[in-house]
């Protein structure tokens, strides 16, 4: 587990970069994505909608306690936009959300990262693997990270979204592994 939550992390990230006079601060985020034994790391640039930027904000100017974070995976061929949210997500994107045709977990995949070095947070000692089940063919289109464990879960916040350059197509029992990496740049 990390030894310190994400709220504590961009806090204090955020101080750091105001003590050294910095002016502007950039978040960025990017996902990278393999099936396991099958095929290279792929990096896939992700959007921080509306709904994660104001959640990243509450975290540092807010004092807002941090929720644990997750990872979904989506069918739908849409590219994510800044008005996505938690609340439409899982039907905007067609969330998988199955245990027969999707992944046999019973829950979205925890996002468990380390603790952050050179101004970036990720979870990649601890990938998130989903186990796919499917009688032919699993198409993913992208990820997104959330807030909510729940499979199709319209609560919580999306953090971020990801929308992949190609369509995956997944075969029965393929461990499909996700890392993401956050980070923050100031000028």
């Amino acid at each position: 587990m990390h030894s310190q939550n994400f709220g504590e992390w961009l806090r204090d990230t955020v101080a750091r970069h105001r003590r050294a006079g910095r002016r502007s601060i950039r978040a960025f985020g990017v996902y990278h994505t393999r099936i396991r034994g099958v095929t290279d790391w792929q990096e896939h640039k992700n959007l921080l909608p509306t709904e994660g930027i104001n959640y990243l904000l509450d975290q540092v100017l807010g004092g807002g306690s941090s929720a644990p974070l997750y990872i979904a995976l989506y069918a739908g061929a849409v590219s994510p936009a800044s008005g996505w949210t938690a609340a439409s997500f899982p039907a905007t994107a067609s969330e998988i959300t199955s245990g027969t045709e999707g992944y046999t977990e019973s829950t979205r995949q925890q996002w468990v990262s380390a603790a952050a070095a050179s101004g970036t947070k990720d979870n990649y000692a601890n990938v998130a693997a989903f186990t796919i089940a499917t009688a032919s063919t699993l198409v993913v289109n992208g990820v997104a990270m959330l807030t909510q464990s729940a499979k199709g879960s319209t609560g919580g916040k999306l953090l971020s979204a990801s929308r992949f350059g190609s369509t995956q197509n997944l075969s029965n029992t393929n461990i499909f592994d996700v890392k993401y990496r956050l980070g923050i740049t100031s000028s």
